[in-house]
């Protein structure tokens, strides 16, 4: 456990490995999901594979909320009873209501804390990434003057492109954002995505899921720095052996020993669908 005076927030959307949030003192706010009238706390009442098996099986598509007011407030408390300074790192306020939901806790609860609040623009691997990052660096003893300034460039400089099986999800659950374009008797197409400017846009138009695949890994090859800073991370939902054959053939194609493998969580896969396979790095 972290002996650092700054403490780390983040939510299920960061997708963290298994065993680190934990390991590192850091606080983990549950998404969301809902199934008709059902809710579930993403990672608490709902596990992965129990929601993907709800998912094949529910007539009706689940829907997302963001996470709780009260959860937020208590993983404040307790970061702050351990430390001066609370980093809260979450995805882009273009897809998830979670950075309203930081704010609120702030204000009503801890107005004069140092609580610092991110949107980080990103959401996945990428948020991942950024919230180890700032884990190493507080554990390492930096300021949260200067992590956050470091963090602040990682949003500038993060990129992520991915595939989905089907537009039918981002569709029906509002995400699509920019690529709302690409609907509309087009369905069938097989697009490249990426994050922009924290939204979902449509990067470019591929006839097959085979080509589009092809092109995700030039785009990597050819954008992403051969180097750790680079942090490359490739993420699934729900189809870690495709995660795993494209981990090993960047590794191969960029001399990378290791890339790690997430999962996209429950939140993200109800709006990217099942197979969805995606990439992240910084520039």
């Amino acid at each position: 456990m972290t002996t650092s005076q700054i403490r780390i927030v983040t939510d299920t959307t960061a997708t963290l490995p298994a065993g680190y949030a934990a390991a590192h003192a850091i606080q983990v706010i549950p998404q969301i999901i809902l199934f008709g009238k059902e809710s579930f706390r993403e990672d608490v009442d709902l596990t992965y594979d129990e929601f993907v098996r709800r998912l094949k099986t529910s007539p009706q598509l689940p829907k997302t909320a963001a996470p709780e007011v009260g959860d937020m407030i208590e993983a404040y408390r307790c970061q702050l009873d351990a430390a001066r300074t609370v980093i809260s790192i979450h995805p882009s306020a273009e897809v998830s209501g979670t950075i309203r939901t930081a704010e609120t806790a702030k204000k009503e609860t801890f107005p004069n804390a140092d609580i610092r609040i991110i949107d980080t623009r990103t959401i996945a691997g990428n948020l991942a990434s950024m919230v180890m990052a700032a884990t190493e660096w507080a554990e390492d003893g930096m300021s949260a003057d200067e992590i956050m300034s470091r963090l602040n460039a990682l949003v500038l400089r993060g990129r992520t492109y991915f595939l989905v099986a089907t537009l039918e999800y981002l569709q029906k659950g509002g995400r699509i954002g920019g690529a709302s374009a690409l609907i509309g008797g087009v369905l069938q197409i097989k697009p490249i995505l990426e994050i922009k400017h924290g939204r979902v846009e449509a990067f470019e138009k591929v006839r097959t899921y085979r080509q589009a695949l092809a092109r995700l890994k030039q785009l990597v090859m050819e954008e992403c720095p051969r180097a750790p800073e680079a942090r490359l991370s490739v993420m699934h939902a729900d189809d870690l052996d495709a995660a795993r054959r494209l981990a090993s053939d960047l590794a191969r194609a960029l001399a990378i020993d290791d890339i790690p493998i997430y999962g996209m969580g429950a939140a993200i896969t109800t709006h990217a669908g099942p197979g969805a396979l995606a990439v992240g790095f910084f520039m």
